[in-house]
């Protein structure tokens, strides 16, 4: 076509029609470049758009269940640890004290979580057992670092647990954290008594950083495509807000967890809606979906990031 066209120009108007000729071609062959790259940015966008709106709307779903979990776990622990400390009595029966027989305390830990079906579905990333001025004796990890350490100055609340059959609080102890970037835990407490006196503490609870990894897996567990399909894995983060900070699983990129603290979820969410939106972490499409659970604490919060791939 273009040779005819070149050919019919040189014939009618030499070699000037056959320039002007030329520049025309080139003038629509570039115009209908531009043309195609107009539209396909177009559907690019109208295709990022609808990525993001589906991210958007499945992070809500995300969000709803994570919540139900996590009210779901405080309840194991509310139920199960005054019926586990019925099963520590036995370790201020004998002669030795617990202070003085560490391995006891152990095997009693463990005894205790077995007992009970509640603790042993318990999603704790620690049990342990502390004496009246709050001093943990042991803990039922093999690495135990909460030993020798005490609770009262990290959880305050938990000294009250000397007058009340339950107390439990918010707080940041070191040597409770799964990670080492400021972790922070849940924790409660039930008194151990003998013969009406308070003797113990029995303590169980979990870091934040643990707890958002379990909400990640529990979430991909849920969503992961069969074998044989052919829809594709979305990435999803998942997240706790307890005030103003926000604790993220092991696997999480840092700035994640940044850019839903500058949301300030906390501060949009009103009552039992679920709070959501889209955003940008670098460069790709997310939807943020973040929902209060009230049982957890007056300003505690699961989230979700959700990108469709």
């Amino acid at each position: 076509m273009i040779e005819r066209m070149m050919t019919r120009a040189m014939k009618v108007g030499g070699t000037a029609g056959l320039l002007r000729s030329a520049k025309h071609i080139v003038s629509v062959a570039a115009a209908r470049a531009v043309s195609s790259v107009v539209i396909a940015s177009a559907l690019a966008a109208t295709a990022c758009e609808d990525s993001s709106k589906k991210s958007e709307s499945e992070a809500k779903k995300h969000v709803a269940v994570m919540a139900t979990w996590l009210a779901a776990d405080l309840q194991e622990v509310r139920k199960g640890l005054p019926e586990g400390a019925k099963h520590l009595v036995k370790l201020y029966e004998g002669e030795t004290l617990p202070a003085d027989d560490l391995p006891a305390v152990r095997a009693g830990l463990e005894r205790a979580r077995n007992k009970v079906q509640d603790l042993r579905i318990a999603k704790s990333t620690f049990f342990a057992l502390a004496d009246p001025k709050g001093l943990v004796l042991r803990n039922d990890r093999d690495q135990d670092l909460m030993a020798g350490k005490g609770l009262f100055g990290a959880f305050p609340e938990l000294e009250q647990a000397l007058e009340k059959d339950w107390v439990e609080t918010t707080g940041k102890m070191k040597e409770a954290a799964s990670v080492n970037d400021g972790d922070a835990q849940w924790i409660a407490a039930t008194p151990v008594k003998v013969s009406g006196e308070v003797k113990g503490l029995y303590v169980s609870g979990w870091s934040w950083s643990a707890y958002a990894y379990r909400l990640q897996n529990g979430i991909v567990s849920e969503i992961r495509p069969a074998p044989d399909s052919k829809e594709k894995m979305p990435l999803v983060y998942a997240f706790v807000v307890v005030g103003g900070e926000v604790f993220r699983g092991y696997e999480t990129p840092e700035i994640n967890a940044t850019t839903i603290k500058e949301q300030q979820p906390l501060e949009k969410i009103d009552g039992d809606a679920i709070f959501s939106t889209r955003l940008e972490i670098t460069g790709r499409a997310f939807g943020l979906a973040a929902r209060r659970v009230p049982s957890a604490g007056k300003d505690v919060a699961v989230a979700v990031l959700r990108s469709e791939t």
